[in-house]
Parts: C-alpha cells; structure tokens; sequence
C-alpha cells in the first residue's frame, strides 16, 4: 500500500538517503513510533545522536525555557548561556578550551583549520606546505574537503577536485602512521573505533602508540569521537580506554541531547590560540539555545550514571550476540553499546533490517554487510533481551529459508 508521507518526500526530496520504509511521528526513551502507531525499539540513536533516550524531559524543559528567552544572536555579542557551557565541557574533559560548532563536520573542519595555521604559526611549516594525515575507512563528514581524505568510492564520485595536503594510511597501522609522518605533518585525525567504516576497533593499544609517535614528532593528535563520545562505549571519551590523552577531541551528535545540532572543537591551548578574530565562525555555532541544551546534555549524562551503564550493559548485549548460532554470522564486534554484527558472504544487511522492523525493531546497515546496533545509554537490560528475541527470531527464518532454498 502506498504511503502518501514516502510518496511526497521521493516526490520532492533529493534522493540522498535510503531509508526504510518506515514513518515515524514519536519517540520517547528508547522507543519511536510510527503513523500508525506501531511502536519499535531504536537501535539507532540517529548515529549516537540521540544517546539520552528520545524527548528526555530534562533536556525538553531546558530547550522550551531557553527557546522562550533568547534563540540566535550569533557571536557579535556575549551571552550568559555560552560560559557555562565551555566550562563543563572543559572541566568534565580536560581540555583547555573549547570552540563550538553546529555540526560534525563543522567541527572536522574547524579541527583542520586549526591544525594548519598551528603547523604554520608554532611548528614552523613553509606556507601551503601542511599535511594532515587520515585513516583508510574513515568517516569524518561529508564536506567537499573531507569526502576528499575518504577511501569510500561513492562518497567521492562526482565531487572532485579536491583540496590537496591529505594523507592516507591504514586503520589500526603504527608502523605506516610512523612512516607518513614528515616534517611538514600538522596532524593525525583519527577515529577511535571507525563507526560507520563499520565497527571497527583498532588493535589493542594502537591510540596509545599513536599518540606517542605524534608527540615524538611534534604532530597533533586529534581524536573525531562525534559518534563515539560522551559515553558511547562505557567511557566518556573512547580514547579513555587507553592511557592517552591527545591534542584535540571532536564532539558532536549526542552534545545536542538528541534535540539540536551541537558540535565542538576541545583542545591544548596552544592549538586553540591560533585563531585570531575574523579567521574562523559560525552564526550559530554557540548560541544561547545549543549552549543550553548542551550543558544540560552533560549534566544528564553524569546525573543518571549513563556512561557506567553503557559499559556494563554492553558487554551484556555482546555476550548475548554472540551466543545467537546462525552461518549468517561472522563476526560480532563492538565496545560499549556500539556494536556491529557482520555477515557472512556479502548477505545485505538491509534485507535483515527490514525484516527487525517486522519485527519492532529498528536500525541500519553500514558499508552493506553490518548491522549497527547503537541505542540510547537509557535502555535496560529487559529492552535488550527484547532486541536478542528479534534478532534469533530474524536469523531462524533466514537460515530455514537457505535450507529450504
């Protein structure tokens, strides 16, 4: 049956997104619902945006008082909103100073520019000359200059030229991060675990020797934690589970409490103190109303112990996943409550997708083979045996029908 909300939006809507089938109109905690009213548990959290569960009231009633006070006044003026917001986030992180931003890739790109004017304001780079070095597999944003240090085909094609000074090496490599390395190398941008390169986690102890090998060479190590911050996988920063602390951390996605558009460059006060006024802005990067919602974001996720319970009932969801028999599956991966289960032999993620959401469960594929499974930190252990039932019911039907085949 056709569905007139589908019809109007492929209507007049670019094509630049395959969704599924599915028109959602609520949400509340872990849960949305659609036009009709059927209820699905979220395994998305729109990319780890939404980790605070969806409409959480605390951070509702904080967006509704600030909306009715001050929205947009842009950055030609100081507001009582902006500090506090800067202050939580560098006392609860470590970092010195902060710059705030809308989106992730405003904040990728906001680290980018940073890193070059530092290469060539401190280090000492010949003008034009700065390198930025990036990871095969990786997934920082969509800008024209991002897309442009992707390894991913069709992120690229049919967007060229792009901006030069991009190296590529390969996730998880020490060794090819030490020898790309030059005296004109700004920076390393690097994912702790590559989210939509498709769960992928790095050999143990790889961010600390990245780290070391950076300071060795005066590089600047900047961490892109905009899905996997803010207590995604049981920690509050990823890069937490080694013993590292580097240059710079790109937040972003869950900073807006699943509301609105939040981003941030933190870092050393050496790289911050680059920018000069007139060289880097956003008319609504810091506003009073993301400010606020930001700061609120923050206090919810240290008040209701979300982080902890990340960790805990992650290992939790991991156990359960790989007790689940079926030859579809190769391989379950994932830190925290961001997790992959991947397929064997190129079976399409999307088909066991559709199927969970006959199944009141909803979520994605990425990178065709991996079912992502990322829910907001509030769900409990009974929601994740609700999950695991439909998944073992999704695999039983498929495995019969090979059988049957």
């Amino acid at each position: 049956m056709a569905n007139p909300f589908i019809e109007r939006e492929e209507l007049y809507g670019a094509q630049n997104y395959a969704p599924l089938p599915v028109v959602l109109v609520r949400g509340q905690g872990i849960y949305v619902f659609d036009h009709v009213g059927n209820r699905y548990i979220d395994m998305m959290s729109a990319y780890s945006a939404v980790s605070h569960g969806h409409c959480h009231p605390k951070i509702v009633k904080t967006l509704q008082d600030q909306a009715a006070q001050l929205g947009v006044v842009s950055r030609a003026f100081y507001t009582n909103q902006l500090s506090p917001f800067l202050e939580r986030l560098c006392r609860l992180t470590g970092f010195d100073k902060v710059l705030p931003m809308n989106t992730g890739a405003e904040a990728v790109e906001t680290a980018l520019k940073a890193a070059r004017k530092w290469a060539y304001t401190v280090k000492g780079v010949a003008k034009d000359k700065a390198e930025v070095i990036a990871c095969e597999g990786n997934f920082h944003g969509r800008t024209i200059a991002i897309v442009g240090m992707s390894t991913e085909p069709q992120y690229q094609a049919g967007f060229g030229p792009f901006p030069s000074g991009f190296k590529i090496i390969p996730f998880g490599d020490v060794d090819a991060l030490e020898r790309a390395i030059t005296p004109n190398t700004a920076a390393f941008l690097v994912e702790p675990i590559q989210g939509e390169g498709g769960i992928i986690i790095p050999p143990e102890g790889y961010l600390q020797k990245c780290a070391e090998i950076c300071k060795k060479h005066r590089v600047l190590m900047i961490c892109d934690e905009i899905q996997t911050g803010l207590g995604r996988t049981g920690k509050l920063l990823a890069f937490q589970h080694e013993n590292l602390k580097p240059d710079a951390v790109l937040l972003g996605k869950a900073l807006g409490g699943g509301l609105i558009p939040v981003s941030a460059l933190l870092c050393s006060k050496e790289m911050m103190d680059v920018f000069t006024p007139g060289d880097h802005g956003s008319t609504f990067g810091g506003n009073p109303l993301a400010a606020a919602v930001g700061k609120a974001a923050l206090d919810v996720l240290i008040e209701e112990n979300l982080i902890d319970q990340a960790a805990t009932l992650g290992e939790y969801f991991v156990k359960c996943l790989r007790n689940i028999q079926s030859p579809l599956i190769k391989e379950v991966r994932g830190k925290g409550l961001l997790i992959g289960i991947e397929l064997n032999n190129n079976y399409p993620a999307r088909d066991v997708c559709i199927r969970l959401m006959n199944h009141g469960v909803l979520t994605k594929e990425t990178h065709h083979t991996v079912i992502r499974l990322a829910p907001p930190l509030v769900i409990n252990k009974e929601e994740i045996d609700s999950v695991i039932d439909a998944l073992k019911d999704v695999f039983a039907e498929l495995d019969l029908e090979a059988v049957n085949a």
